[in-house]
């Protein structure tokens, strides 16, 4: 839920033909986790979680461990203007990123992707509030969110199965071969399908 929003039952308000702007970038707090805006100060602490090779093993860009390839990639994640930098409430430390692309105002709809977490929180419950977090918020504009995932990363897949995301018709993505595309509708989000964190 964002700063200052009761949480899903606001957004279902909110998304009921709102045509209000979407904030791609809110602070968002939860019981774990915080999410800011990502901001240029943020390398550093980010890159030192992102330099394990192992978080990348099962994606397919499976060299952004190396830090000029990183360094792209969080260029690029500072230009789209949606990515969050993800904290740990317990210590403040960071733990990893995520981000909104592509919304389409008409057809009521944006992706979430680029996530990742270090391994220290991997487990599900992190993500899974970090997830709950960034869609109740879109919810509160957007009726469908996406979510594109390499077809190979399993551990990705169960993540946003766990979450209540489906295959897409047709799964696969038409612009990026080798990924599948899940997609979850505010309505299935807000009539509690999901399974709880955890």
């Amino acid at each position: 839920m964002s700063e200052g929003s009761g949480g899903p039952g606001d957004g279902e308000a909110a998304g009921a033909g709102s045509t209000a702007p979407f904030d791609l970038q809110p602070t968002l707090v939860g019981e774990l986790v915080t999410l800011r805006p990502l901001g240029p100060g943020d390398f550093d602490a980010l890159y030192a979680v992102a330099r394990d090779p192992l978080i990348w093993a099962q994606h397919p860009a499976h060299d952004r461990h190396e830090e000029p390839v990183f360094r792209a990639f969080f260029a690029e994640a500072l230009a789209s203007r949606g990515a969050f930098l993800v904290l740990d409430r317990a210590d403040d430390r960071v733990i990893g990123s995520t981000r909104y692309h592509g919304h389409d105002p008409a057809r009521r709809e944006v992706e979430i992707g680029w996530t990742f977490l270090a391994r220290s929180h991997w487990g599900g419950r992190y993500n899974g509030e970090m997830k709950r977090l960034l869609l109740a918020h879109a919810f509160g504009a957007v009726d469908r969110v996406l979510f594109v995932v390499g077809e190979r990363n399993v551990r990705s897949r169960r993540a946003v199965e766990r979450i209540g995301a489906v295959l897409d018709d047709p799964p696969g993505h038409p612009d990026q071969p080798g990924r599948v595309v899940y997609a979850i509708t505010r309505a299935r989000f807000l009539a509690g399908q999901a399974e709880p964190p955890g």
